[in-house]
């Protein structure tokens, strides 16, 4: 089959400019979401506790979130996209972080008190062995 030759130079040019439109389409969208969802997490961190038993790590989520906001001003969508994922994420380290702090804190002082316990348990009854023994 013998196309003419304007004809098909028509195709390439439509066939062209069809990819080019519908690529334009698959850009990254703007990541919204992403911001809210990291936003919220580092708000839920950022508490007295976190701050006090987990500083660096809430301070990483807080640059991150700070970064991904302005990769987004900046039309970076996808490293705005990238950064507000970490920051996420490192929002929920400093939770967790925090949450072992005060957890290792709490069974150290479980240990004093048992250790006091058993102290208190072996005096009574060396005194009632003393007792006895009289």
């Amino acid at each position: 089959m013998n196309i003419p030759r304007p004809i098909r130079i028509a195709t390439t040019v439509m066939t062209s400019i069809l990819f080019a439109v519908l690529g334009g389409c698959v850009t990254t969208p703007v990541p919204s979401a992403q911001l809210a969802v990291a936003d919220a997490a580092v708000q839920h961190a950022n508490t007295s506790s976190t701050s006090q038993d987990a500083p660096a790590e809430l301070q990483i989520a807080i640059a991150k979130l700070s970064s991904a906001r302005q990769a987004e001003t900046n039309r970076d969508y996808e490293r705005a996209i990238q950064l507000a994922q970490e920051a996420e994420v490192d929002a929920q380290v400093a939770e967790l972080t925090a949450q072992s702090a005060r957890t290792r804190r709490a069974a150290v002082e479980s240990q004093d008190a048992a250790h006091v316990l058993v102290e208190e348990i072996d005096r009574q009854n060396h005194r009632r062995a003393d007792q006895e023994y009289q």
